[in-house]
């Protein structure tokens, strides 16, 4: 009979008193302890630990986003396009929940339903944070948080700065001039289509040997937005194949109001211009 294997006689640590451990370096005890639930059905579990998660990839996102802006504006783009490369695949892992929750019957979520409250995503201020952070901002949408000034500060501040897109259309016009009325405007208010904006990504793609970088941005911003709007597209089917058309808990529209949040567009002349050319 062989000898049972034992990872020390290798060099592994297996004592850990007064040393960093694996749980410690994570802080699993306060992690794992996290998930209190609310009513005594199995599948309440699934939907904390899955909108949990998300909030954790939000936070990552949000992370990369801010270095990426800083990094455009200190004209260092390249170590901007890796970080945006990579919130790409943390909206490609928060699409992936989707396909966890939707294990989840409506029968399964009518159950628990109730213990949420008035709680709802539509709620989280990460994901406000994230669509002010890339341009989509709606000053009406600081009232949910109205409650926690701390909060409110937070997203005042993003307002009171240029989006990602503000800072990507500034590297746009240092090598074609845009009008004042796009580059002046109140930061907090959202960006409106214009047409010398389109007509001067349209020039970079016409010709992208020649403007390498700024297409290289251009196809960065699409690459993720194109991940951002699956994630819109897979929370409405989820939700609309969990509780059908009844109102969400925070009392919107549930997916009447996520129809809608489809149509908005994060970086409107990246997408008009495919037209055009």
């Amino acid at each position: 009979m062989s000898k049972p294997y034992d990872p020390a006689e290798e060099g592994a640590q297996m004592s850990f008193k007064d040393r960093m451990s694996y749980g410690d370096y994570l802080s699993l005890d306060m992690l794992l302890n996290a998930q209190k639930t609310w009513s005594d059905t199995h599948d309440e579990m699934l939907f904390i630990i899955q909108h949990q998660t998300s909030e954790l990839w939000m936070r990552l996102a949000i992370h990369e986003l801010t270095a990426a802006r800083q990094q455009l504006i200190s004209g260092e783009a390249r170590q901007a396009f890796k970080m945006l490369a990579r919130v790409a695949r943390i909206f490609e892992q928060l699409n992936s929940a989707w396909d966890v929750l939707r294990t989840m019957t409506p029968s399964d979520y009518t159950r628990f339903r109730d213990a949420l409250g008035q709680s709802s995503g539509f709620q989280s201020h990460q994901y406000r944070l994230i669509e002010f952070m890339l341009g989509n901002r709606n000053k009406a949408m600081l009232k949910p948080h109205a409650h926690r000034p701390d909060l409110v500060e937070l997203l005042e501040a993003e307002l009171a700065q240029p989006s990602l897109y503000d800072v990507a259309l500034r590297a746009l016009s240092q090598s074609f001039p845009l009008p004042a009325e796009v580059l002046e405007r109140d930061l907090a208010e959202k960006h409106q289509p214009h047409p010398a904006v389109q007509a001067a990504w349209t020039e970079v793609y016409r010709a992208p040997e020649d403007h390498w970088e700024l297409y290289e941005l251009a196809e960065k911003l699409v690459d993720f937005e194109d991940y951002f709007r699956r994630w819109r597209f897979n929370h409405v089917t989820t939700v609309e194949r969990v509780i059908g058309f009844k109102r969400g808990t925070g009392g919107t529209g549930g997916v009447s109001y996520l129809k809608r949040m489809l149509e908005v567009e994060l970086f409107p002349e990246l997408w008009h211009l495919r037209t055009e050319l």
